[in-house]
């Protein structure tokens, strides 16, 4: 029977929920357990497709199209298994699609209440990411911290779900912040305390409480936790923060995290194989003796998590080459041509990626014509792409007045525009081209180098595309549509094909990188700004 573990967190939010849970995805996993992991997110939106990124950080997407919450990509990334529109759910779609039951009369009429309707599907979406994927171990993170009204429903479903399927195929785990006072230098355990109460006030007694923590916890802790919160002594587990977020399944392994997991679910699993992350945690540590800089040219900047998959997949680039990747954050609307040279000469690269709306969209362009201009190293990402065109367009092709009809709906030169089907009239959620499309690749490119086939899947969350009418135009001026969609219709990628690397492409290549398995456009790329940075020592 498939086993099902629940983390929790209390305290304060931004504890690592979503590592701790991905970290023993990795670890269950390692052991030849075939593990699913999800995300129950406690706020109304439907999903978080049309969240700020201010608000919210990045929209991950899945294979399958969903847009979901930042999380799921450090699941992928620890776990290396793609998920799908089962894997993130939030409060909205929980109530959306009770009330479309409720209007379709499948409720026969009756009162619908939280318990049990709104329970009944979250309860649902939770058995559904088991059967989908036959799971051994389905890991259920809940958003939130325990206390918050908005969380109550979930709580209350993974507690039925745990009577349900016995308590001997179900787990909690509890993540709680040991704050450690300065002034008296010790750690504080009466908040994890206060939190576990809360928790078992809802009706759930954790199996395992995880402690994160700045400095190394005293024997003492660990003690007083097990006993005022009811757990066994091996069950409190030390969550440490670390300098790489990717020793994480390695220090929660030494610290028995999964054996003890393991134990609790009566499963029968062997040692862990480890090797590969352990040769990656290696090469990371040898990694830092040299660097490149890439300097990042986004409109979201102020939050860094809006772009967490984008760097972390520059950082496994760097690992695959012993190299560290220092990343500098460019506000696109502070870049002009006056700053641009003081501004971007320092870099060995520039990045530029997605994004929507018309501002700082110039300082993106002067970018990408300062790195075209100066042989530099430039990846465009979907919003990167399409500015790397416009600036062609402008300054390359005689069209000075080529925009995108998602900046100027008036300019005669629509060199981006909606593509087919699209239009400002739809709803702005979950409209997008979104997930896994398929691309063709010309040969002899710097496309066809780095990725060494000449038919690929990626995945797409955009609504504009390059229009076909410049496509002559574009190719007679010298740059290369370098990918194309299998029926012909959609250029999906650009590059010069005689630089080192000049490329933009349409979909986000970063979704689907591993920290021990590269993407091979970021191998490319760094390997690139390598290259300069190695000539201008």
């Amino acid at each position: 029977m498939t086993k099902y573990i629940f983390v929790t967190g209390g305290v304060v939010s931004g504890l690592g929920k979503g590592i701790t849970a991905a970290s023993l995805g990795r670890l269950l996993k390692a052991r030849g357990l075939k593990v699913a992991s999800q995300k129950l997110d406690p706020y109304i939106n439907v999903d978080p497709g049309t969240m700020s990124p201010y608000q919210h950080g990045e929209v991950y997407v899945t294979e399958d199209g969903a847009e979901t919450d930042l999380d799921l990509g450090h699941y992928e990334r620890f776990i290396d298994e793609d998920l799908n529109k089962y894997s993130n759910l939030t409060t909205g779609k929980v109530y959306w699609n009770v009330l479309n039951k409720e209007r379709k009369g499948e409720y026969l009429g009756s009162t619908v209440q939280v318990i049990p309707h709104v329970t009944n599907e979250i309860k649902e979406f939770v058995y559904n990411v088991g059967r989908k994927t036959n799971a051994d171990v389905v890991i259920t993170e809940i958003g939130g911290t325990i206390g918050d009204i908005e969380s109550q429903p979930f709580i209350e479903a993974v507690r039925q779900i745990s009577l349900e399927v016995g308590r001997e195929n179900s787990l909690f785990i509890h993540v709680t912040l040991v704050p450690f006072l300065r002034g008296s230098d010790e750690h504080k355990s009466k908040p994890t305390q206060h939190s576990v109460k809360e928790l078992q006030g809802l009706g759930i007694n954790p199996n395992i409480i995880v402690l994160r923590c700045d400095e190394p916890l005293e024997e003492s802790i660990f003690q007083k936790i097990a006993l005022f919160c009811n757990v066994k002594p091996d069950c409190v587990i030390e969550n440490l923060t670390l300098p790489n977020l990717y020793e994480a399944p390695l220090m929660l392994e030494a610290q028995g995290l999964a054996e003890v997991a393991c134990r609790e679910l009566g499963i029968a699993a062997g040692k862990p194989d480890l090797r590969d992350w352990e040769d990656l945690c290696e090469r990371i540590s040898r990694s830092h003796y040299k660097t490149v800089e890439i300097g990042l040219v986004g409109k979201y900047v102020a939050l860094h998590d809006a772009y967490l998959s984008v760097v972390e997949a520059l950082h496994h680039a760097g690992y695959h080459h012993g190299l560290t990747v220092n990343v500098h954050w460019l506000d696109s609307e502070l870049i002009n041509d006056e700053n641009v040279d003081e501004m971007l000469s320092p870099m060995d690269g520039i990045i530029v990626p997605g994004g929507f709306g018309n501002r700082g969209i110039e300082g993106m362009i002067v970018s990408a014509r300062y790195a075209r201009e100066k042989d530099i190293p430039y990846f465009g990402i979907c919003l990167g792409m399409q500015v790397s065109c416009i600036e062609f367009a402008r300054n390359v092709c005689g069209l000075p007045d080529a925009n995108s009809g998602e900046f100027d709906e008036d300019t005669p030169h629509k060199v981006i525009d909606f593509m087919p089907g699209q239009s400002d009239e739809i709803d702005k959620g979950g409209t997008l081209r979104l997930g896994a499309y398929p691309c063709r690749i010309k040969k002899g490119t710097v496309m066809e180098r780095c990725y060494g086939t000449e038919e690929i899947t990626e995945r797409h969350r955009h609504r504009y595309e390059f229009m076909n009418e410049y496509r002559e135009l574009f190719e007679s001026k010298g740059m290369t549509l370098s990918g194309i969609s299998p029926d012909g219709t959609l250029v999906e990628t650009v590059e010069f094909s005689n630089r080192d690397f000049f490329v933009g492409v349409q979909y986000h290549p970063e979704f689907k990188s591993r920290p021990n398995k590269p993407h091979p456009l970021f191998i490319g790329f760094v390997g690139a700004a390598e290259k300069r940075a190695d000539s201008r020592r």
